[in-house]
This record gives structure tokens, C-alpha cells and sequence, in this order.
């Protein structure tokens, strides 16, 4: 049977609208800080690499409504694959689809000062950064990371995952994660500790900090708290918060040099989680080339193109499929 015209066009409108339902929702979302925006101050000088908030995350987030908890999961996935480890211990050794933060060492010549570039080390976190405009939201086709629109932390809504890990390839950080083990894989990150902080409580991660390394609190008087330390001289003695920002538990110690510099504050629009250390942050692994600028304002007029090509393909595959089944049935050579 012939396609007439109407028809033909009935399918490129029908096919162009399912596709462009799948461009993503969020990806021109805010790019100025919510509200009561959320987040963490790491300070690596104070980092003694306990790897305690690597173990709480863990124990924490396999809680009904925890980043890595699944139904039926009767401990927590640790990854022990170590020589000599017969699963007495947790070895995690970079970010995966069980581990949503690490705690990692830099190193040099002889290591002898902490925080220190030359013949020194220095011990550094890596998990989501939690974007300020998350460009993992901004390419997600399904709607499955999502930014809560009061406190700003990015989170994962897994059935809405199609599993097409754009959100790995748009991360400037390179963090999200991807069960590639699992029967029914999901993407893992960071999210806040969302089911205990949507309560009022904090991130275990600073929870579980015997230092202060890690202080959980609104982003604002986390900017401030770090200015306030980077005015500080090497060798005084401050009073570090313990836990969160305003803290009456504090601990004396004395001041680091740090590199004169806030990471996170500007980088890609900024982020919620926000770092200082004594080690040049391009050392520590933190890509030191990223803009000063969102990076969803750069990409959407590429990603909204995307739905529209496959629409393209798809009505075109329709109509070479409909004629040359209509030639078969003729008994003409397609």
C-alpha cells in the first residue's frame, strides 16, 4: 500500500514528539545557589587518612533510603579483593558502584612533611562535588539526577535510569560510578546522605571525622569559614570546628600553609562541597583547567539537538522500511 504524504508526516510529528519528550528536564535549571543550599568544607591539612568517613558513608548510606542501599542487602558492599583479604576488611581504593567516597594520598620524594609539595604528602577526598548547575542533570534523558530545589544537593532517582551513562561523560569531575557487576545496574554517587539530612542531620562523612577535616553546614557560612582560614598565618592556632560549621565542639591546632585558593568556589558555576589544602590542588588530581562557568550553559544547545537527530533516524529507518516492504509485496527488487 502506498504512504501518502499525510501519513508520512503523522509519523515524523508523532516520532519527533515521543523523542523530544526525552530531552532533559533540568537542564536549564538555576545556576545560582538554592536557599539553604548544603554542603561540606573539606580541609586537607587537617586529614589524618583514617579512611573513617570512607567506612560510615558505607554504613550509612546502606540504610533504607541510603545512596547504595538495595532490598534484601544484609551488610554493607565492601570490596575485598586484596591479596590476603578473606573479606575481613574493606579495601576500597578508588570511587566504584560500591564506594561513593574515598580518601587518597598524594606523595613525593621523600615524604617526610605533611601538606607539603617537596619530600612531602598529603592525604586528599574525592566524591561528588555537587554542583551548583549539576551538569549530570543537565544530559540525563530519563530525569534521573535531580537537584533539590531547597538545599541543593544532587541526587539519583534509579527507575528513571536508562542506563545510557551520559552523566559519566558530562561530569567535569569524572565521579559518578556505574555497577558494571550488577544484574540490574545503577549509577552510584554521593547524594548528601539525603535520607538523613532531608531530617535535619548531617553527612556521615563529618559526622564520623575525628578532626574536623570534614564540617558539614550551609554552603554560605562554608565559604566563610574557609576565607576566614586562608587569612589566618601559617603556625597560629585556631579553633577547628568539629562536625558541622558552628560546632561548640571544637579543637586547637595550629594553621597550615595553604594554597591561596577556594576549590569549588568558581570552578564550573561552583559546587555545595568546597576543599582547601597545603598540595596544589592539580597534584591532588583536581583538574585545574575547568571554566568559571556552568557547564550546562555551554552544552544545551548541543544536547537539545540530540532528540531531534534520533527523530531523524527514526522516521527516515520508518519510511525506507515501509517502501521497501511495499516493493516485496509488489514482487519488485528493493
Amino acid at each position: 500500500m502506498p504512504i501518502s504524504r499525510r501519513d508520512l508526516l503523522k509519523g515524523a510529528a508523532s516520532g519527533g514528539l515521543l523523542l523530544a519528550s526525552g530531552v532533559p528536564a533540568h537542564a536549564t535549571m538555576s545556576t545560582t545557589l538554592p536557599p539553604n543550599a548544603v554542603g561540606f568544607l573539606y580541609d586537607a591539612t587537617l586529614c589524618v587518612g583514617c579512611k573513617s568517613c570512607v567506612v560510615n558513608c558505607k554504613i550509612k548510606n546502606c540504610e533504607p533510603g541510603g545512596a547504595l542501599y538495595q532490598e534484601g542487602m544484609k551488610k554493607p558492599p565492601y570490596e575485598t579483593k586484596g591479596p590476603g583479604n578473606t573479606g575481613q576488611w574493606d579495601e576500597t581504593q578508588e570511587l566504584s558502584g560500591k564506594t561513593l567516597s574515598v580518601i587518597k594520598v598524594y606523595k613525593n620524594g621523600t615524604c617526610q612533611t605533611k601538606d607539603a609539595e617537596v619530600n612531602g604528602f598529603a592525604f586528599f577526598k574525592q566524591q561528588c562535588m555537587h554542583c551548583i548547575t549539576p551538569a549530570c542533570a543537565s544530559v540525563c534523558p530519563g530525569g534521573a539526577f535531580r537537584k533539590d530545589p531547597d538545599n541543593g544537593s544532587v541526587y539519583y532517582i534509579a527507575s528513571k535510569c536508562i542506563g545510557c551513562r551520559y552523566c559519566q561523560l558530562a561530569c567535569p569531575f569524572g565521579l559518578p560510578r556505574y555497577e558494571w557487576d550488577a544484574a540490574w545496574p545503577e549509577v552510584r554517587k554521593c547524594q548528601h546522605c539525603r535520607h538523613i539530612t532531608k531530617k535535619g542531620g548531617m553527612t556521615a562523612c563529618a559526622e564520623f571525622c575525628p578532626t574536623g577535616a570534614t564540617v558539614f553546614g550551609k554552603v554560605t557560612d562554608l565559604r566563610e569559614e574557609a576565607k576566614r582560614r586562608l587569612a589566618l598565618k601559617p603556625g597560629d592556632e585556631y579553633q577547628f570546628p568539629i562536625q558541622t560549621v558552628h560546632s561548640p565542639n571544637r579543637q586547637l591546632r595550629k594553621v597550615a600553609k595553604y594554597v591561596a585558593k577556594v576549590y569549588g568556589l568558581t570552578e564550573v558555576g561552583g559546587t555545595q562541597n568546597i576543599l582547601l589544602s597545603g598540595v596544589s590542588f592539580e597534584h591532588l588530581g583536581f583538574r585545574p583547567y575547568l571554566k568559571n562557568q556552568a557547564l550546562p550553559e555551554l552544552t544545551w544547545h548541543y544536547i537539545a539537538k540530540i532528540p531531534w537527530v534520533f527523530a531523524g533516524v527514526f522516521i527516515g529507518g520508518t519510511a525506507i522500511y515501509k517502501i521497501t516492504h511495499r516493493n516485496r509485496k509488489e514482487g519488485e527488487q528493493p
